[in-house]
This record gives C-alpha cells, structure tokens and sequence, in this order.
C-alpha cells in the first residue's frame, strides 16, 4: 500500500510514522523546506492533566503511551515522563484543585495534591511563596523544535518513506492523488491532507467551509536557567482554560477571585517547560479573533515574567526568543480533530487545537484504524 501524506507537522508525520509501522510506503510532501508552524512554536508538552474526560482524555492517554514508545526506539526527541505541578494560592485556587482531585479519571491522570515541601522534593526549582500544587504524574515533554526532524530521520532510515519538501499541494487529482506547484502527481492508495492552519486554498476547494478555525499565540523562549526545572509548571489560570477544571468551585473561583487585567485581556495561563539546553519555554497567550495582529506586544510578556518569577522565587534568565504562532482549532472544542473524507481515498485530517502535539500520535492511530491500513 503506498500512502501520500500533505504536510510535514507533528500530525502529518505521526501519520507517516503510523504508515511505515503497518508496513506501508509514504511520499511525504511539505510546502517548506521543513515545518514551521505550530509544530514547532509549541512547549513540547504531552498535557493529559487538563484534557476533557472521555474521549479526549483517552486520546491524550493513549498518545502519551505511545510517545513513550516511540520515544524509546527515537532518542532525539528528548522524551521525558516529567509530569507537571501547578502550585495555587488561596482557598479558592486551592478548591478548584481538591476538585480536580474528585474526578472519576483523577487517578488515571495520576493527580496528586502536594505540600509545598512535597512539591519541591519533585521540583526543587520552585523557591516562591504558595499554598499547595497539583500533581499530575502523566505529563511528559519532548523537543518541539528538533521532534519532527527525529522522526523523519528514522523514517527515512526504513527505506520505505521518502520526503518531498518545498512543494505545495495545489490540486486533487481524481479519487487518490494530488498535484504539486511542480506540476508533479503523486498518486497512493491514500491520500491524508495534513494542512494544519492552512484552511484556504486546497482545503476549502476540497472540503468547503470547515468547522474550524485558527487560534494565534505568543511565546517565549529563554537562556539555561542554570538549574534544573524538574516538571512542566502551570499557574492556576490554567484552570480556567482547560476543561477538566470546570466545576462549581471554578464557578467560584472566577466569580471570587478577579483574573490578572493582561492575562485576561489575553486570555492567557502559564505553562512552562525546560528544554535540553536549560533554557525555559513560556506562554502563553490566545488570539481567536480575526484579522490577527502581525507584531508581538509585550504587556503578556511582562506578565508572564512576574508570574514565573513569583514561582521560581528568583529573577528569570534573559528571554532570547520571542515568537507568535497560528493552530487550527475544531469550532466545537469538545471535538479532538476534524476528519473528514472528502474523496474516495483522501481524507482531511486537522484541527486539533492545542492538543496537537499532546495528541498526534493517538489522532493518527485512529485516522489509520479507520482507513484500514
């Protein structure tokens, strides 16, 4: 079986991998010399801990399993079973995590509500001032900028998978090909259009108006910190961002407790992530509304500063990087992806929002499940 796979994100190339693993042969066509969207401008977090229960959460679950594995057989993408803490302050952060702690899936999240000096026992890194921290044993990171490479490196390595970068897909081409601006036709037994935030052009020509949109985020990326951030780290605004947070003491929360102007403003939670050089990960910020704007402002930025600074109990290292970024987001956000046929052999697979690089590699198990391969 020989599969075409458009776009060489984390969910275009989770689909290469799954093709290759069945034992099939992938062409794999990027616009780029190499990705460089929201693939690669993200924490590099496996997030289970705020994931919607049910399907999503099982999505997030499996993803995390097999991240792990594949993560086994690929050193170069700086796997590690980190997991994460989000310390609260006052008696209303705090509620929403016991809340958390009540859930039926609290256990398969691995939650766990720490002491202070428990949480540093885990993260000796967190010197500032809070009450308690939220455990979350299933997270994980990996290297968001170098994970893609990884990964098609050990494709590549396999004989069957073959990389066609600077290329855009302009056309399908009858029931399971597609043509490139070279004027090339490329034809499989499947065709998976892979197109993260790319939703004009090809995709509305194949699919139409689609049920998603694009989001916009602001990050930032900072020099070693000189000492180890054992976990990812979130503040508590991060409860009112993820679903898994909602509850009637979150109702209180918001009601009680008045968000940051910026961060609201913003729409913004910290997380947080080390990366294997020592430098820190930082964000971030969402933008739902269009047109969006083409310059970084740095109000969240300052904001983000004195959060992680308050938690660290020390001043932040010099911030090196500043960036923006766009992902494709299913309108209904309970929704993991949108997966739409729309040829006899071409499916359209994208959407995933924030849970992209947390959930490709489940997202495109099930894309190859339900095509047969």
């Amino acid at each position: 079986m020989k599969v075409i796979v458009v776009g060489a994100g984390v969910v275009g190339t989770m689909h290469a991998w799954q093709a290759v693993e069945r034992g099939h042969e992938v062409v794999h066509i990027e616009r780029e010399a190499e990705a460089r969207g929201a693939s690669l401008r993200n924490f590099g977090q496996i997030w289970v801990s705020g994931r919607a229960g049910g399907e999503e959460l099982d999505t997030a679950l499996r993803a995390r399993e097999l991240w792990e594995g594949i993560g086994a057989r690929v050193p170069g993408l700086g796997f590690r079973a980190i997991g994460s803490l989000t310390p609260v302050r006052g008696a209303l952060e705090l509620a929403v995590a016991e809340a958390a702690l009540a859930r039926d899936d609290a256990a398969a999240r691995g939650y766990k509500l720490l002491t202070p000096a428990e949480a540093r026992e885990i993260n000796p890194a967190l010197r500032g001032e809070f009450d308690a921290a939220l455990w979350c044993e299933r997270d994980a990171a990996v290297e968001p900028r170098t994970a893609q490479l990884a990964l098609r490196e050990a494709l590549l390595a396999t004989g069957r998978y073959t990389f066609l970068p600077n290329r855009e897909v302009r056309e399908v081409v009858g029931e399971n090909a597609v043509r490139d601006d070279r004027g090339d036709v490329h034809t499989g037994d499947a065709v998976v259009l892979c197109t993260g935030a790319w939703l004009s052009g090809l995709v509305r020509e194949v699919a139409g108006e689609i049920p998603v949109r694009r989001v916009r985020l602001q990050m930032m990326q900072t020099d070693p910190l000189g000492e180890p951030l054992t976990t990812s780290v979130a503040d508590a605004d991060s409860f009112r961002y993820y679903p898994a947070y909602a509850s009637p003491a979150l109702d209180a929360l918001n009601a009680g407790q008045e968000q940051d102007p910026t961060a609201a403003a913003h729409k913004m939670q910290l997380l947080m992530v080390q990366r294997l050089d020592g430098g820190l990960t930082i964000g971030d910020t969402h933008e739902y509304e269009h047109p969006f704007a083409f310059d970084t402002v740095e109000e969240p930025y300052e904001h983000l500063v004195r959060v992680v600074e308050s938690l660290l109990g020390r001043p932040l290292p010099r911030i090196r990087r500043r960036w923006a970024g766009v992902y494709a987001q299913c309108t209904d956000t309970s929704r993991v992806v949108h997966r739409q046929r729309v040829r006899d052999a071409v499916w359209l697979v994208t959407g995933p929002g924030g849970r992209g690089m947390t959930c490709s590699p489940a997202i495109a198990e099930t894309t190859a499940n339900e095509l047969g391969w």
